[in-house]
């Protein structure tokens, strides 16, 4: 591939709004996605070149999908290929998701759009219950790991522990673990085969060398790393300065900023925290609110994290002050998207110089397991979580034993919408069907019985 042309920027910016517009199905499908483009289709880096980019995004809190996207936009054409590899990878979503908060907001009692949501909801909880196993077959390879999942539930579940505390312990569990020698934390998982087609890295436009751009010394680094850290946490200081921290708008900058730092594990995870939070501690929103904004993410290309941006948005529409409410929520959902994924660029600046001293550190990939470990447990909180407030209309909180455990109130249970439910399980484990088919299809029920008086 020497004599191959090397894409222009221009050239290469077409194939980033390709995949932004194609990036369905969250950040397993996202990736299989670039993989495709990028490595099969267009030869830009070989297999072994997308592994490490991607094991090294791994370990950064945040969507991996995405920082990936920076990371491969950086590596073609330098800081600017990164800058607009990430933002038009995010920029659909941010359309979407906006288009469909203001929808939401003014017509989301309607009837037909209340029982679209109602659908969608069912198709939400098997999705999420998809991941729990998908993740789970991957991560828990020995009762060391089964054993923190396991411990991982029981602490958010039953105590409320703060998902970043739950992090912070599986990555120091599996960082001394490694240290320690125990056959549990030595050796790391792998991503498998990525696509059907496996690339040398020698056949492709950037071969087996490293760009000269990438062997940068340390002051870049730190210099576009500052100019990022700056743009990230200065608006954040100023809310928090001039509107006083009880104000939402500084509640959202600094909740979503501390989310930006100790979200590893994934989208599902991260949602398991916001539920946590937004719903709990801010009422941002209500349970199954948080549910219809999952569905929003499912079904619009972008990031699944985007749905953070759905939650900024309510919590500034129903605390607007002095603002109009649409204006609000409006500047609410840009501002948790600013401080949601400007640490992304961050993070891959500022990492970039020094990647290859991270590779085959079994240490960090010790850590990293754990994590992943963990947050199995966090997801399947969240599917426990969501699955009692699909399925039943009221929760009941019951203390006993030190735990507080939200217990279904069955006389309320909804039949509905458990029937919905079974139905997007069947078709999600049974017949294998898509993620954007079991939506529509579970979209189109909830109308139906909406119609039907059943919703």
């Amino acid at each position: 591939m020497q004599n191959a042309p090397f894409p222009t920027l221009a050239q290469a910016t077409r194939i980033w709004v390709r995949i932004g517009l194609l990036s369905f199905g969250g950040p397993a499908g996202q990736i299989a996605l670039m993989h495709r483009i990028l490595v099969e289709e267009q030869k830009w880096l070989g297999e072994k070149r997308f592994l490490h980019a991607l094991n090294y995004c791994m370990l950064l809190p945040g969507p991996e999908a995405m920082q990936l996207a920076v990371y491969i936009g950086w590596l073609m054409h330098r800081t600017i290929g990164g800058i607009i590899a990430g933002l038009l990878f995010v920029l659909p979503g941010v359309v979407a998701i906006m288009a469909l908060s203001w929808v939401y907001a003014l017509y989301g009692n309607v009837g037909a759009v209340e029982a679209l949501f109602f659908g969608l909801k069912a198709a939400v909880l098997a999705i999420v219950v998809q991941a729990v196993l998908r993740i789970g077959s991957r991560a828990l390879k020995n009762g060391a790991m089964v054993a923190i999942a396991a411990a991982s539930f029981v602490a958010i579940f039953g105590f409320a522990v703060p998902f970043p505390l739950i992090i912070l312990i599986a990555g120091l569990i599996g960082f001394f673990g490694a240290r320690a020698g125990l056959p549990a934390f030595q050796g790391g998982g792998g991503h498998g085969k990525l696509g059907k087609v496996q690339v040398d890295d020698a056949d492709t436009l950037l071969g087996e060398e490293s760009p000269e751009h990438t062997q940068v010394n340390r002051a870049w680094a730190f210099r576009v790393s500052a100019i990022f850290l700056a743009l990230w946490l200065v608006p954040v200081a100023a809310l928090f300065g001039v509107l006083g921290p009880a104000n939402v708008f500084a509640q959202i900058a600094g909740f979503f900023s501390v989310m930006a730092v100790v979200t590893f594990g994934g989208a599902y995870a991260v949602l398991a925290y916001v539920a946590q939070e937004a719903v709990q501690n801010f009422g941002w929103l209500a349970p199954g609110e948080m549910l219809d904004g999952l569905g929003m993410a499912e079904t619009t290309p972008g990031p699944l994290i985007m749905v953070t941006q759905f939650v900024g948005f309510m919590g500034a529409f129903r605390d607007a002050g002095g603002l109009s409410p649409l204006m609000a929520g409006t500047l609410g959902g840009l501002l948790t998207t600013w401080v949601t994924f400007t640490p992304c660029f961050l993070w891959i600046f500022l990492g970039a110089p020094f990647i290859e001293r991270l590779r085959d550190n079994q240490v960090l990939t010790a850590a990293l397991t754990a994590i992943t470990a963990a947050v199995v447990g966090v997801i399947l909180n969240l599917a426990v979580w969501f699955g009692l407030h699909v399925i039943f209309e009221e929760i009941q909180t019951i203390t006993s034993f030190g735990l507080d455990l939200d217990m279904p109130v069955w006389s309320t249970l909804n039949l509905s919408a458990a029937g919905l439910v079974v139905a997007a399980v069947i078709a999600v484990f049974h017949f294998r069907l898509g993620t954007v088919t079991v939506l529509a299809a579970s979209a189109v029920a909830g109308v139906a019985l909406g119609f039907a008086g059943l919703a």
